[in-house]
């Protein structure tokens, strides 16, 4: 389904461009070389984390502790539109958040189909550090100084990136554990601890 281009700058760790629900993202495997690479595109301050994106939280077990009622809170919301931070099973790179790795679970039905085939990807925004992001993901890689075949052709909507949630372990109203919002996005703090309070 994906070009031979897009899947071989996946599989040797360059980054590419690909589609979300929002805006463009750019994608890369997260190791350290795939990383040095992203932050070096980007200019991107190393102390600036960047998140993953996953077709399914199966994809990250080994990675980050899942908390049993994770995927029923995010039901709650419009699919993609919530990223969530777990704590990692073991210290990871530090660009990743080290020992909290954010993981968004993609509803594009592009983005899904290629980290069905892939793998999980990086999802940080296609844009030089503080600058605006193109809604077209080969604009984005154009902006970034990369080339055509380094991005999938398609054009996202734009709008408010995620809402960036760090999850408790467990779930429970009354010993304090709840969600922390990190970063309000697509979907408000209120609404975040309403369906926190329905879910319980």
């Amino acid at each position: 389904m994906f070009h031979p281009d897009i899947l071989n700058r996946i599989k040797n760790a360059h980054p590419i461009v690909y589609p979300t629900t929002t805006l463009p993202a750019l994608g890369v495997i997260p190791t350290t070389e795939g990383l040095d690479r992203l932050f070096e595109i980007k200019k991107r301050d190393e102390l600036k984390i960047v998140s993953i994106a996953v077709a399914e939280f199966s994809q990250v077990v080994n990675l980050v502790q899942i908390p049993p009622y994770l995927e029923e809170f995010l039901d709650c919301f419009s699919p993609g539109s919530i990223t969530t931070i777990l704590e990692a099973t073991e210290p990871l790179d530090s660009r990743l958040g080290e020992n909290w790795i954010a993981i968004r679970k993609v509803a594009h039905p592009t983005a899904r189909n290629l980290l069905k085939d892939v793998g999980p990807l990086t999802a940080t925004s296609a844009n030089l550090s503080g600058m605006d992001v193109k809604n077209h993901c080969i604009d984005a890689a154009a902006a970034l100084g990369l080339p055509p075949q380094a991005a999938i052709s398609e054009l996202c909507p734009g709008g408010e990136p995620s809402t960036l949630i760090r999850c408790p372990a467990f779930l429970s109203l009354t010993d304090g554990h709840s969600p922390e919002i990190v970063r309000e996005g697509v979907v408000r703090s209120e609404e975040v601890a309403n369906k926190w309070k329905v879910l319980n």
